[in-house]
């Protein structure tokens, strides 16, 4: 090619002829410099794509087996410069077709994207269900499901990313630290497409919730607030809606897909392979093949295809939109959605990357086990028999959550009560850094906390409290801080997951104000905004050594140490007062020291023995300011 054809080539006039190109932009400056672009348009695989940008070259172009697929390999060094380009796609006797590329200087470099740790707590939303901050968005035409009915548990309510933003105040003041909101991405389904795990698009926010502005606005309004943002990713699977689903481009693209295409047209459970959710043969070293297999690549439900991770271009796409939305919303963490269901070596990869790239980020994954070993299994550094190493940092935890619940609901004796979650924490040993693992009374998939303890406000205040002061990352459900329930229809997930009173107009409750709710529901907000923000401080809850002591008379005491502040935490059962010896607990060193109780602000100097007058939760600390 003359000098003239590359000058003519390199001068951009924006076009965009190219139906699909994936991921939407890029940025230089990364570890990495690679990237890979899926490009999807008709014939596309008759064209050949050139570039003419200093620093960007193609490595490799791979067809798919759909010819509307092009795959193309590109390396971006140092020397590249931020800008548009130009891809040309070029066919002889053919007009080009020209697509404008943009490569992005990077905000902050990776070791400032700083993820969430044990001093954070989490607060999880439901978007569709928080608050309607644009009713015009609330139905879209253009898209499958076009109804709003808050009457209907299943139906779409409204609820978006404004409505969030218009109450951070209010989730700040709480003493929340980080918001993780259930996905935002487009679901176009044709009904119960409020919740977000059936993905139809992986780089477009959901315009029932708003635009990708509005989440950018969201990220950097909590980010002036010291908040972090945790964006809730599904790589296992898709929604059947999913544009991709009309034209795959390989054979392999998602799991038992020759089945999909012989029965797409008549479609329902009976065609599918559903996963058998049996996770424990991740680990098991007696599981047959066929039961790994049932595992890894069967279907969620037969509404979300399963993806094939072991695609080479599905595992480097699916990594890829990673990395696209931490860099585009400023992250401060990623929730993976059912973290065990996936190829298990693609996931270790899928986290590796992600944190090789940003090493102070944080990733959560959702393993649903009341097994700890299973839970110590997937954590990052822990020494599997099979040497297996998941890059993950936080597991959550389903084990403790499950302990704390029942012991809550047993009565108390030797070997009921609180000795179980007393039993539960002596797992620690078994985890590598339990301080990182993500505990919680409850979330968006179960019963909610007040209604799994049967409506008892105090045990709900012991069961927070507990979790807020163990040595974890504690994540609340909203709705958590006014005892929302389910009692009308335990475990049902539209009620879970119902609308937060005051988020719509209309709504005679407001709980952001406290107009029209009950003094337990006030007291209950009350009680979580001094735990949360005391906890927000506490470098003994932070980082500090834990002690707990043998429950014993129905009463359960643990402490948190570091250096001159020792918070104590006590649990008790008892309905009538009791007088506690606190003689046993001399090894902790605070006999003669002054102690306040962070809930009431009352003050006394630790003797001999307290008088609890009443059933629950007392947190004491040293820090008397």
């Amino acid at each position: 090619m003359t000098t003239d054809e590359v000058a003519k080539n390199t001068s951009i006039i924006e076009r965009y002829d190219i139906s699909i190109i994936e991921p939407l932009n890029w940025w230089i400056g990364f570890k990495n410099q690679t990237l890979q672009l899926l490009v999807h348009h008709s014939n596309i695989s008759e064209r050949t794509p050139v570039i003419f940008h200093e620093g960007v070259s193609i490595e490799k172009v791979h067809l798919a087996d759909s010819p509307n697929y092009l795959f193309i390999d590109l390396v971006i060094s140092e020397l590249t410069k931020a800008g548009k380009f130009n891809i040309i796609f070029k066919q002889d006797k053919k007009e080009d077709l020209i697509h404008t590329y943009e490569l992005k200087s990077r905000e902050k470099p990776s070791e400032d994207y700083i993820g969430f740790d044990s001093s954070d707590a989490i607060y999880l939303i439901t978007p569709d269900r928080f608050a309607n901050g644009n009713p015009n968005n609330d139905i879209i035409e253009i898209l499958n499901e076009k109804t709003i009915d808050r009457n209907n548990n299943n139906s779409r309510h409204g609820g978006d990313i404004l409505g969030i933003i218009n109450h951070l105040n209010y989730i700040e003041d709480l003493g929340f630290t980080a918001i993780w909101p259930t996905p935002l991405l487009t679901n176009d389904m044709y009904q119960s497409s409020y919740h977000g795990y059936a993905i139809t698009n992986f780089y477009q926010i959901d315009p029932r919730f708003g635009c990708l502005e509005d989440y950018k606005t969201l990220s950097l309004k909590m980010s002036e607030k010291g908040m972090k943002l945790i964006m809730d990713q599904v790589v296992n699977h898709c929604g059947l809606e999913h544009w991709w689903m009309k034209d795959l481009p390989f054979k392999n693209w998602i799991n038992h897909q020759e089945n999909y295409i012989k029965n797409k047209d008549n479609w329902d459970d009976s065609k599918g392979i559903i996963t058998s959710h049996r996770r424990t043969t991740n680990q098991d070293i007696y599981a047959s093949e066929i039961d790994k297999n049932d595992m890894s690549e069967g279907w969620f439900v037969s509404a979300m295809p399963d993806l094939n991770q072991r695609n080479p271009f599905m595992a480097k796409y699916t990594i890829q939109n990673s990395i696209w939305w931490i860099e585009t919303a400023n992250l401060g963490g990623i929730r993976q959605d059912t973290y065990s269901y996936p190829d298990k070596n693609f996931m270790s990869r899928w986290a590796g990357d992600i944190m090789n790239e940003y090493p102070n980020f944080s990733i959560v994954g959702e393993e649903w086990t009341n097994n700890p070993l299973l839970i110590a299994y997937w954590q990052q550094g822990n020494p599997n028999r099979d040497g297996y190493n998941s890059n993950l940092k936080s597991p959550m935890d389903f084990a403790m959550q499950e302990k704390i619940v029942s012991s809550l609901n047993q009565e108390e004796s030797w070997d009921s009560g609180f000795i179980e979650i007393y039993k539960a924490l002596a797992n620690d040993f078994a985890y590598v850094n339990p301080k990182d693992i993500v505990v919680f009374p409850d979330n968006h998939d179960m019963s909610r906390i007040f209604t799994q303890l049967n409506g008892d406000v105090a045990h709900t205040k012991m069961a927070i409290s507990y979790l807020c002061v163990l040595p974890r990352i504690p994540q609340i459900y909203y709705g958590t801080e006014i005892l929302m329930n389910d009692f009308d229809n335990p475990g049902n997930h539209g009620l879970i997951r119902s609308d937060f009173p005051g988020g719509w107009s209309n709504d005679n409750v407001n709980a952001f104000t406290g107009k029209g709710l009950t003094d337990t529901q006030k007291d209950m907000q009350i009680y979580i905004k001094k735990l949360l923000n005391y906890r927000k401080s506490s470098k003994a809850i932070h980082k500090g050594k834990t002690i707990h002591f043998t429950p014993n008379n129905g009463i359960y005491l643990l402490f948190r140490i570091l250096n001159n502040e020792i918070v104590i935490h006590i649990m008790n059962k008892n309905n009538t007062p009791v007088k506690l010896n606190l003689l046993r607990f001399n090894e902790i060193g605070l006999k003669g020291r002054a102690v306040k109780n962070i809930i009431t602000n009352y003050q006394f100097f630790w003797g001999n023995n307290i008088t609890l007058t009443q059933k629950g939760s007392t947190i004491l600390s040293t820090k008397l300011k």
